[in-house]
């Protein structure tokens, strides 16, 4: 373990991976350099209050990842568990989105001026593309089948003013929503998994960034008789 803290504490890649730790939760960093005396501007007492807001956030973050430990091996059910729940720590503690909570979010901002159907589940692959979430169910191309079907009924593209054309859509979402056993009473386990996934890729960005910077420092002059360490043996705590 200490060749391991030598290893990794001169990289600044390691930096770079817990970094990754503040940009999933939104946390910019830059936001807290110290800034120079200037004159006082009207709207500078409003700014000050979220810069201390944001800092307390960031603070309360860094005081968990110090204390709660987060083993780089995404392989592992348990591993990804653990991270989950100290991501939902931090999250609680901060006062932050949980990831459901942003991916609804990105939803309705992000579709808010689509007009019709297709396009809005278009932009709903992409989101989820985007957050690393899998269709294990195949819900996504039963929605698009779904669409299909009620466009090819009514003759046009549908769009989303369309109150009948929709509730014609709704309905044959439930159908499949049946027939691929999803209840609305599932949601919460729904939202569990999807969770899990999200963290699953977060964590296995975090090894890909640790093992990066180690191969980096194997280079070196100094560290090249010396042994890479496991990467899931090493402890994010003696880093921050």
């Amino acid at each position: 373990m200490a060749y391991a803290s030598r290893f990794l504490s001169r990289s600044k890649q390691l930096q770079g991976s817990l970094v990754i730790l503040q940009q999933h939760h939104a946390i910019p960093v830059r936001a807290f350099a110290k800034e120079a005396a200037r004159p006082t501007f009207k709207g500078d007492e409003m700014l000050k209050g979220v810069f201390t807001e944001i800092k307390n956030k960031f603070q309360a973050a860094v005081d968990i990842l110090r204390k709660e430990k987060i083993t780089l091996n995404p392989e592992d059910p348990a591993a990804v568990k653990q991270y989950a729940n100290v991501m939902k720590t931090i999250r609680q503690k901060a006062d932050m989105f949980s990831e459901s909570q942003r991916i609804k979010y990105d939803i309705e901002n992000e579709t808010k001026e689509i007009p019709d159907a297709r396009a809005y589940l278009l932009k709903l692959k992409d989101i989820r593309t985007r957050r690393g979430l899998t269709d294990e169910l195949g819900a996504e191309a039963m929605m698009f089948e779904a669409l299909e079907k009620v466009e090819k009924d009514i003759k046009k593209p549908l769009l989303r003013s369309d109150k009948k054309g929709m509730d014609l859509l709704v309905a044959e979402f439930e159908k499949g929503n049946k027939k691929l056993g999803i209840r609305k009473e599932d949601l919460p386990k729904y939202e569990e998994q999807a969770e899990l996934s999200i963290a699953k890729a977060q964590l296995d960005e975090l090894k890909s960034d640790a093992l990066e910077a180690m191969e980096s420092q194997k280079k070196k002059e100094e560290f090249k008789d010396e042994e890479m360490p496991d990467v899931k043996s090493l402890d994010i705590r003696n880093f921050i």
